[in-house]
């Protein structure tokens, strides 16, 4: 694996996908397993009640330099400012949001959830440490 970072300056172009939380394990970060009563982490094991799952921010974006495009994730708690809130935050309030609709697909994110984020992101310029 190649240790040389650096830091890129660069336009985001799009935004990958519409999922921009996940359940973490709180001991390596990696994604959950979750069912209705339990969650259980595949890389290390780890396992508990799903109420008690935490949550994290992963953000897929399409960024452009001067000279070549990238696909990258940003991930964790630098995303706070950005969302204004905490994942797990924000996890609570899709949740509020979809019960009141009735969406039955847990993992997605209301329309205007996902506008917001395009029009934050969407033509800014960023720094990414990569």
């Amino acid at each position: 694996m190649n240790s040389v970072r650096g830091l890129l300056a660069a336009s985001v172009i799009a935004i990958q996908n519409s999922c921009f939380i996940y359940p973490a394990c709180q001991k390596c970060f990696s994604r959950l397993i979750l069912d209705s009563r339990r969650f259980n982490c595949l890389k290390c094991g780890c396992t508990g009640e799903a109420k008690d799952a935490s949550y994290r921010y992963r953000l897929s974006l399409r960024i452009a330099d001067t000279n070549d495009l990238f696909d990258i994730t940003v991930f964790g708690s630098c995303l706070d400012p950005f969302f204004g809130v905490t994942a797990e935050n924000l996890q609570r309030c899709i949740q509020d949001f979809n019960q009141l609709s009735g969406e039955a697909n847990a993992d997605a994110s209301p329309r205007l959830l996902v506008q917001a984020v395009e029009t934050c992101f969407i033509g800014r310029r960023f720094i990414f440490g990569v």
